[in-house]
């Protein structure tokens, strides 16, 4: 018998992972499937290959959560480079144009960045992953190719600035699902007549995860090596913890995971929303999403998603 082999582990919920500059989203799961030997492996929002920070990594049944938490905001440390303009809209890109800082003042860079705060329109770059025809833009972009992208709408939470050294400028930003923050950066800079490119990017939180609480690559294979991987797992329900909730009978469970509708009478306890509920057990198990239907006294609670 081999006693060396590793037992295996049920792995279920999110690492946050804190990933470095210089590697695609895409790579840091390929780094987490092969680490870990588990199939299920996904994250909750693409981070560009030249940006760092938090990634939330999806194990097993947490990968069902991926497309709740794409849906909540973001919040970066955005470094923008005045004058210089590339064709991927950061530093990464090749220069394109570059054009002198004459003029330009704290006041109006200040003034210009006032007008980016709430609902914006932005028009996704060429280099992203986006699709077009089934084919993501940035395979034509490197063909040297452009196509017309529809604008979209994002949200701008809050845009403050750290410092201007120019021709540097340092934000903090908190936005929207689909905000592009190179987009951002070479929108202000063309509103300021001279250009610009995004020269550092890190993503300090995403929904519930946040930078002081992540984990780099080195310290998860450390745990992991020294059989303490699960205590970085966080459970699934983190995802929705600002969500109402509501707890089963036990002889109601079947029901539940049938997809039947239950009643009032087979709760426990719960909390009317007209938005998701967050489901458990009597022993406070997650098993799933729901939502109430009708009004009282014929409230039905409908299962949405099954994490069971």
């Amino acid at each position: 018998m081999n006693t060396s082999q590793k037992p295996v582990i049920k792995m279920n919920g999110f690492i946050n992972f804190l990933k470095p500059p210089g590697i695609s989203s895409h790579q840091g799961i390929i780094f987490f499937r092969k680490l870990l030997k588990v199939k299920k492996v996904g994250h909750a929002g693409t981070l560009d290959p030249g940006a760092a920070g938090v990634l939330p990594v999806c194990l097993g049944k947490g990968t069902k959560a991926s497309s709740y938490l794409m849906d909540t905001r973001k919040k970066y440390r955005a470094e923008i480079y005045l004058g210089v303009t590339t064709d991927t809209l950061d530093s990464w890109g090749k220069i394109v144009k570059e054009l002198p800082l004459d003029g330009i003042y704290s006041r109006d860079i200040i003034n210009v960045v006032e007008n980016f705060k709430g609902k914006i329109t932005q028009v996704p770059p060429m280099y992203s992953a986006i699709k077009k025809k089934g084919k993501p833009l940035y395979q034509v972009a490197r063909r040297g190719d452009t196509v017309e992208r529809e604008p979209r709408e994002v949200f701008i939470y809050s845009l403050n600035i750290i410092y201007i050294d120019l021709p540097r400028v340092l934000l903090e930003v908190e936005c929207s699902k689909g905000t592009y923050i190179r987009t951002l950066a070479a929108d202000i800079g063309e509103s300021l007549g001279v250009g610009a490119s995004l020269s550092f990017l890190l993503r300090t939180k995403s929904g519930p995860f946040e930078i002081n609480e992540g984990f780099t690559r080195e310290e998860i294979e450390e745990c992991y090596q020294a059989g303490r991987i699960q205590n970085l797992i966080l459970p699934v329900d983190i995802a929705f913890l600002h969500l109402s909730q509501a707890v089963i009978k036990e002889e109601a469970r079947k029901a539940l995971m049938n997809g039947v509708s239950l009643d009032t009478a087979s709760l426990q306890k719960y909390e009317i929303s007209d938005k998701i509920v967050r489901i458990y057990s009597p022993a406070r198990e997650f098993l799933a999403l729901g939502r109430w239907q009708g009004h009282p006294p014929h409230l039905k609670l409908r299962p949405v998603k099954l994490f069971v």
